[in-house]
């Protein structure tokens, strides 16, 4: 059996260590390799601030080509995302995500339709939860604080970064396609404080074992829970 993870940093492995964003060892498909049979095949096709329309420009080369039995798609996080420099620069103007949302669902729905075409399963990675105090303690040192009113505008960007994630699983509920749900998992598996690293954003190690552990439930049908 080949399983290909497919998405942006949060497959990558990135975390934020000392303060800068660095590429752990053990990420996810490095822990759902471990928790899985040893002759299963486990692939890393996570790139650094991929959004959903960069991940169905590589979908043939990632995916495609190397034919997979199943294929975890975890993506969003930056397609939800905003040009701050932008919103700086325009406080009182309109912004659009890097992916508006209709688009976002589409880009996924289209992946989703050519791997089952191909004989691939897809299957759809919640949006792990963020952290908001040090995702916006992040945010305000990087771009200072003047962009909170704009933020609160949109309710936040926990509720902003919850839409994408709800209307994705709708998405796979319409397709009949299975949800892996680390967003739950990574809440129940104890404080956010050691599972999220201090952007708020990225995973820590122990983060991203919940991860393949909660994936590799998932593929084994609930058994490893």
């Amino acid at each position: 059996m080949k399983i290909v993870c497919f998405g942006d940093s949060l497959t990558r492995g990135v975390t934020l260590d000392k303060g800068r964003l660095r590429i752990t060892k053990k990420n996810y498909p490095y822990y759902l390799k471990e928790f899985l049979k040893p002759d299963i095949t486990v692939l890393n096709k996570g790139v650094f601030n991929d959004n959903s329309d960069l991940l169905l420009r590589r979908l043939q080369k990632d995916v495609l080509e190397e034919n997979p039995d199943f294929v975890i798609i975890a993506i969003g996080g930056n397609d939800c995302n905003f040009n701050w420099n932008e919103v700086v620069e325009h406080p009182d103007s309109e912004h659009q995500a890097t992916v508006p949302v209709d688009r976002y669902i589409e880009n996924v729905k289209m992946m989703m339709e050519k791997m089952k075409k191909a004989g691939i399963i897809p299957i759809v990675m919640t949006l792990p939860p963020l952290d908001p105090v040090r995702y916006y303690q992040y945010l305000f040192q990087q771009y200072g604080s003047s962009i909170g009113h704009w933020i609160s505008l949109k309710g936040g960007m926990e509720h902003w970064h919850g839409m994408y994630n709800d209307r994705l699983m709708n998405l796979a509920d319409e397709m009949q396609v299975g949800k892996a749900d680390v967003r739950t998992a990574l809440r129940q598996a104890g404080s956010l404080q050691n599972l999220i690293s201090d952007d708020g954003i990225h995973l820590t190690p122990a983060g991203y074992r919940v991860v393949g552990r909660e994936i590799s439930a998932f593929l084994n049908g609930g058994e490893e829970k």
